[in-house]
């Protein structure tokens, strides 16, 4: 493993259409009530990282996300956001969960710090949620990723309705690097 050690294992959730599309305008592109609460259960209690963006992008009644510690990765040396951790780097907030004996953190977005984690090969799991859909005004993507490099177990899986706009299936990743 490269930098973080075993103790701390570093899972990245998202949610991804066909297409690896993640959003539009720093916005999703979908309402899915179930993935959702699959996010809100999956990763409360642990430590949040997110790049600046995609914190600016949550709600305001939503920052920071409610019983989590809610870290930020940004370049801007003067970043500050109440209830926040700053950092200027992931493997910085990695290494100040480990500090804080987290046993797993959780990359939250956006595509920037999704590709820098996985580049950096620092993410031991994903949890992705795959939206049955295209969106072709899509402006952020996600990476490729190798599934050869990742077994896949199927988590859930939901229909389209009044909830969610779109069918999805949740599935969880576990690097073959471990």
């Amino acid at each position: 493993m490269n930098t973080i050690e075993k103790n701390c294992s570093v899972a990245l959730i998202a949610a991804i259409a066909r297409n690896r599309e993640l959003g539009k305008d720093n916005n999703l592109l979908w309402r899915l009530s179930d993935d959702m609460a699959f996010f809100k259960a999956t990763t409360l209690n642990h430590w949040v990282i997110m790049g600046r963006k995609s914190y600016e992008s949550l709600p305001p009644k939503f920052r920071p996300l409610p019983n989590r510690v809610n870290v930020i990765v940004t370049r801007d040396p003067h970043y500050h956001a109440e209830g926040c951790l700053v950092f200027h780097s992931i493997e910085e907030s990695i290494k100040a969960a480990r500090k804080a004996d987290q046993h797993k953190v959780f990359i939250i977005g956006g595509a920037q710090i999704y590709t820098e984690s996985l580049k950096s090969n620092l993410i031991n799991e994903m949890y992705l949620t795959h939206v049955a859909g295209e969106f072709p005004e899509a402006d952020v993507f996600f990476p490729e990723v190798n599934p050869l490099q990742w077994e896949t177990k199927r988590i859930a899986g939901f229909e389209a309705d009044d909830k969610n706009q779109f069918a999805g299936e949740i599935l969880h990743y576990v690097s073959k690097k471990v």
